[in-house]
């Protein structure tokens, strides 16, 4: 089994910054790890992805300002989310592809954090 612990959510004013981290527990083989966000009253979007090899992309909204980055050896993705705008209000997800021996490959959700950007 494997467990998402997202952290970095908050509170700040347009134009600020904010970085979010999910770190991934169990004995596995993490491949594609995204995050996704939520906004109030909307469905669940993709943000940005990022392969095993490190290959990224991105949604439309986000590009040139949010930047998806990975470190393997500490089971973690992070999201670097620069020049923040009130649209980018949501709850933030993550989500990671990862291979166990028990489970084989599937999909894994984080909890959620927010991120709440005030005008």
């Amino acid at each position: 089994q494997v467990q998402l612990v997202e952290s970095g959510g908050g509170l700040v004013q347009a134009g600020e910054s904010l970085r979010l981290s999910c770190v991934a527990s169990g004995h596995t083989s993490l491949n594609t790890m995204s995050w996704f966000r939520q906004p109030p009253g909307k469905e669940r979007e993709l943000v940005a992805d990022i392969t095993k090899v490190g290959t990224t992309a991105y949604g439309n909204s986000v590009k040139g300002r949010f930047t998806i980055s990975r470190d393997d050896a500490k089971n973690t993705v992070f999201l670097q989310m620069n020049a923040l705008r009130p649209e980018d209000t949501a709850v933030y997800y993550c989500r990671v592809n990862a291979y166990t021996l028990t489970t084989g490959s599937q999909y894994y959700w984080g909890q959620g954090t927010q991120v709440t950007v005030s005008s």
